[in-house]
This record gives structure tokens, C-alpha cells and sequence, in this order.
């Protein structure tokens, strides 16, 4: 749509309206403001959700990779051979044994409700735990050497720091004539780790496989095999032909299994609030449509003798059309810009209102993470964009035609 100059001219003359006219100009601001708000909230929250999503992602993941073998009764006794098929299966990235088993961690008096984790060497140095320690040092946590790394939470729960003790309570001990004892392990705590996900921090004991084994009495037996592929969307694909050849040791749960009721919850909440966030957009877009169709109440006069000076239908069309689309591209912009600079301080803003409310907004045990997250998805800013821009066009199509069919006979026979 090309304007010409005097088009152009009377455009940006009708943007801002003149005295007497201070109400189309409130209600022009109104449609602005509208528009920047709806924008700014559509990307603030989709970026945090897609940031939700993608952290949660990474940080669950990282630790219990895109699928596991998980062995009959928590054992797998040949881990070698079930190793070494899951090595070979084209798409595996990485394949660790591990030894996981719910256990009670008593200290000081205190008794939490702990998980406990047997890793290699090179796990335990590798960037989920060996990259996240925050106090303490993890080449201190050596097979045999009575040494154990806990997250930062469960520190706090049970008061414990770098040195101390922690007791770790097996229920599957010993057989006596009295029944089975209980098995009771103490060991020092060496590092003190901060993955980022409050059930991890706040439950996990890590330790080196040898001392698992020791401790659970698995012998040479793992629990499970954490498996890493090139792809975590097409992960059933890729293990599909490995399910029936290590079917006799264990079945195979990818991650889609393992948090599928949690990724969904994100997932719908995150369509639904696009949706809902979408109507304060349209609801701009409703100012949009009154503020022209003011206008063209207000400029009626105008417009006729615009029209009788030679002004055609379609100059009247693109005037008041350009009118309605620089608002919605002049909100638009300056909702991204606002978007941009709440997403940038997003933590900031979290811990401002906090401490003027008083109130907890963003709890590590609800929430799972312990900071805002975000993640700006180029395409769904472009969609935010696009669906802006074609509200206001239509929008604005109502009073455009209104202004063109205006008669100027009709309007001056009695000026």
C-alpha cells in the first residue's frame, strides 16, 4: 500500500489529533498502551515457559540422561554385556552404569529422606555434579575413602557442612534370628554440589559406585544404565531396536515416561496461556477500531472536503488504515522493547516484589528451579508480531471504509 505525500501528510496530522479532540487522543494512547502491554506479556511469558521447560529439561537430563535400563528388583547383574549392546545401538551417544536407591539420612539428630547414587569416576567429575559443586572439592569423593558429595538443600536440612558426618540407613541389613537389621553407614561429607532443581538438591547422596555396591550389598550387580542419544525427541526410535535384546536384564523408559505427566502440564499451560494472554491484544485492537471510529466522527468535515478536492475512496482507505497499523507497529515495538528489559531483570523484579510483599514467589520446591527462568523463541516472537499486526489491519478496515463512503455533499450542503 503506497501513500503519496499529502496522504502521508494527513496520516501523521490525524495520529496526533488537535484541541478539542483530547479524547481520541486518551483513547489513541489507551489502544498504544494496549498494545505494548499485550505484546510484552504474550513474550515475557512465553519466553519464561519455553525457559521453564527447556531448564527442567536440561537439568533432569543431565543427571538421569534421555532414557534408562532399569534392571528387575533394581538390579542388573550382567551390566557389562547390557553396557556394551547399548554402546553399539546406533544413536547412543553415552551409556553409564548407575546404582539409585532410596535411603534415610540421619545427622546431628536429623533424620531426610535421601537418594542415594553410585557413580563412576568420570560421572562424578563430568559437569552435572563435578561442575555444580559450590563448596568442597569433588576429587576428594574417591572409591574407599569414606567420602560423599550432598546437594546444597539437603545440607541445609539436616545441618550439615564440609566434614561432617552423615549416617545412611539401609533397610535391607543384615538377617538375624531377630529379623533383618537395619544397615547403618557413616561417611564424611567432602562436597557440597547445586544442580538447580529442588529435588535433586534436596534428597541426593552421591558417591562412588564401589562404595554403593558396599553399601547396598549389590555385590557386582548396578541398578540401572543412564543412556544419552543424538536425539531426546526420537529417543524411543533410536532404543527401539535394543528393547528386545536386553529384554532378559531390564526394560527401557525414556525420558518422555519417566516426567511425562510433568512436560505435558507445562506444555498445556503454556498454549493456554497464550491464549488467554491473547485477548488483551484483541482488546487493543478494540481500542484501535473505537479511536478511528472517533476520529472519523471528529474529521467528517475534513474528509469531505478532502473528497471534494479530488481525495479518492482508496487515498481516504490508506489513510485511516495507516493510521490503525502505526499504532500497532509503534505498541508492538515498544512491547518487545519492555519484554526485552523485564526478561533481562527478570530475577531482579522477582526478588523486588518479594521483598515489598513479603511473600515467597518463586519457591524452589513448587517451582523445581531455583531461579527465573527464560528462553526467547525467535518464532513464536514472530507469530506474537504477525498476529498484532493483522488485528490491528482489521480492525482498522471498519472505520477506513466508513471514512471512504463518507458522502461530502451530504456533509457541507448545510456549512
Amino acid at each position: 500500500m503506497m501513500l503519496t505525500r499529502y496522504e502521508r501528510t494527513i496520516a501523521r496530522r490525524y495520529l496526533w489529533p488537535g484541541k478539542g479532540e483530547g479524547i481520541i487522543a486518551i483513547v489513541a494512547g489507551f489502544s498504544l498502551l494496549g498494545v505494548t502491554l499485550g505484546v510484552a506479556a504474550l513474550v515475557i511469558v512465553t519466553s519464561v515457559m519455553n525457559g521453564f521447560r527447556a531448564e527442567l529439561f536440561d537439568k533432569i537430563t543431565a543427571l538421569n540422561g534421555h532414557a534408562v535400563v532399569q534392571g528387575y528388583d533394581g538390579r542388573i547383574n550382567d551390566w557389562r554385556r547390557v553396557l556394551q549392546q547399548t554402546r553399539a545401538t546406533p544413536g547412543v551417544t553415552q551409556a553409564t552404569p548407575l546404582i539409585e536407591q532410596p535411603l534415610m539420612g540421619s545427622t546431628g539428630g536429623r533424620v531426610e529422606a535421601v537418594l542415594a547414587r553410585g557413580m563412576t569416576a568420570d560421572d562424578l567429575r563430568g559437569p552435572s555434579i563435578g561442575g555444580k559443586v559450590v563448596v568442597g572439592r569433588i576429587a576428594d569423593v574417591t572409591p574407599g575413602s569414606g567420602n560423599v558429595a550432598i546437594g546444597a538443600r539437603l545440607a541445609e536440612a539436616l545441618g550439615v557442612n564440609i566434614g561432617g558426618q552423615i549416617s545412611l540407613i539401609s533397610p535391607s541389613g543384615e538377617s538375624t534370628p531377630f529379623g533383618t537389621v537395619p544397615r547403618i553407614v557413616s561417611y564424611r561429607v567432602a562436597a557440597i554440589f547445586e544442580v538447580g532443581v529442588f529435588e535433586y538438591d534436596n534428597t541426593y547422596v552421591v558417591m562412588p559406585m564401589a562404595d554403593a555396591q558396599t553399601l547396598l550389598m549389590l555385590g557386582d550387580s548396578v541398578s540401572m544404565i543412564r543412556i544419552q542419544t543424538n536425539n531426546a525427541d526420537k529417543v524411543d526410535q533410536i532404543l527401539a531396536p535394543l528393547r528386545p535384546a536386553i529384554r532378559s536384564a531390564g526394560v527401557i523408559q525414556d525420558w518422555k515416561q519417566m516426567n511425562s505427566s510433568l512436560f505435558q502440564t507445562i506444555e498445556i499451560e503454556r498454549v493456554m496461556m497464550f491464549i488467554i494472554l491473547s485477548i488483551i491484544i484483541i482488546v487493543a485492537a478494540f481500542n484501535i477500531l473505537s479511536s478511528l471510529i472517533m476520529l472519523v466522527r471528529a474529521k467528517t468535515r475534513d474528509i469531505a472536503i478532502l473528497r471534494t478536492m479530488g481525495a479518492t475512496r482508496g487515498a481516504m482507505i490508506r489513510i485511516f488504515v495507516t493510521i490503525g497499523v502505526t499504532i500497532g507497529v509503534l505498541g508492538t515495538g515498544l512491547g518487545l522493547i519492555l519484554a526485552a528489559i523485564f526478561l533481562f531483570y527478570r530475577q531482579g523484579v522477582v526478588n523486588f516484589v518479594q521483598r515489598l510483599t513479603g511473600q515467597n514467589l518463586w519457591d524452589p520446591s513448587i517451582r523445581f528451579l531455583t531461579e527465573l527462568p527464560s528462553r526467547t523463541d525467535p518464532f513464536e516472537v514472530g507469530l506474537v508480531i504477525v498476529m498484532t499486526l493483522i488485528l490491528a489491519l482489521l480492525f482498522t478496515l471498519y472505520p477506513a471504509l466508513r471514512a471512504a463512503r463518507t458522502d461530502p455533499v451530504q456533509v457541507l450542503r448545510y456549512e
